[in-house]
């Protein structure tokens, strides 16, 4: 009885020494992000710096309301994030299935290999005027440019992932008769869950790249649009503005993706 209370003291120390840090660390974010907008906003008011270049805090906000009031701020918004998503989606689905096919079939990925190598090395954006002319000057463009840019580093991720399998693993259940695709079933997919979390968390980042991108170069509507039309008028607090927005909805996305890796390790467990 006396070693199961003093276990259980240590663990209460530890779970209290842990959450303590948690919260340590979250203090310390905020404060860092808040002293950062506070500096910004006395250095533009003071005239330390020039607030026509830099904007300010209190003039993005400012900019973010008339958006949100006059301009379709929201129609803007779900623009880049339906081009997003999908671009997401879909490079994230296709990468996976890719290299699932690579583990599968060794030659072929010998054969493949230097063409992934040399498209993910490829600036996607010079292919910008050919996927207009593919795909023209709308959403499907933006979507495309997004796919392209994600896919690549889903298959090679993935692909990593796949052949990182324990080997010992592979010869026993090769040893108690398993085929490839019960190897495939039982070991090489559960045991790459981790790599799998990692490579959605990238995505996200090559997905907002590529839809920006996309509409850097095509689009009527969005925020890379309004990024780009604040750049040609010179209303660069519209730049900022669209910037910050666009940031907000990128630490959301990626925020789903890591609940998605806690329910994932909770299931698990």
């Amino acid at each position: 009885m006396k070693k199961q209370k003093t276990f259980s003291t240590h663990h209460a120390l530890f779970v209290k020494k842990v959450r303590n840090e948690n919260i340590l660390v979250w203090f310390l974010r905020f404060f860092i992000l808040i002293a950062l907008l506070g500096f910004w906003e006395l250095f533009a008011y003071v005239g330390l710096i020039d607030s026509f270049i830099t904007s300010s805090p209190s003039i993005i906000v400012k900019t973010i309301i008339n958006l949100f009031a006059n301009d379709n701020l929201l129609y803007h918004v779900g623009i880049t994030l339906y081009e997003t998503i999908l671009g997401f989606l879909i490079a994230s689905a296709l990468g996976y299935i890719i290299a699932l096919i690579l583990w599968w079939s060794e030659r072929l990925r010998r054969i493949l290999e230097p063409y992934i190598v040399v498209l993910n090395s490829l600036p996607k954006i010079a292919l910008g005027p050919l996927i207009i002319i593919w795909f023209g000057s709308g959403s499907k463009a933006i979507i495309f440019m997004a796919i392209l840019i994600g896919i690549i580093v889903a298959i090679i991720t993935m692909l990593n992932g796949f052949l990182e399998a324990d080997d010992g693993k592979i010869l026993l259940l090769k040893s108690m008769g398993a085929n490839k695709f019960q190897i495939l079933i039982k070991l090489i997919i559960p045991g790459s869950t981790a790599t799998l979390i990692s490579m959605l968390k990238i995505n996200v980042g090559m997905a907002w790249i590529g839809s920006i991108m996309g509409e850097y170069l095509v689009s009527r509507a969005g925020l890379g649009y309004l990024i780009v039309y604040g750049g040609q008028v010179f209303k660069l607090d519209l730049v900022m503005a669209s910037t910050v927005v666009l940031c907000i909805l990128a630490t959301l996305m990626y925020a789903v993706v890591a609940m998605l890796e806690k329910t994932i390790i909770k299931y698990k467990n």
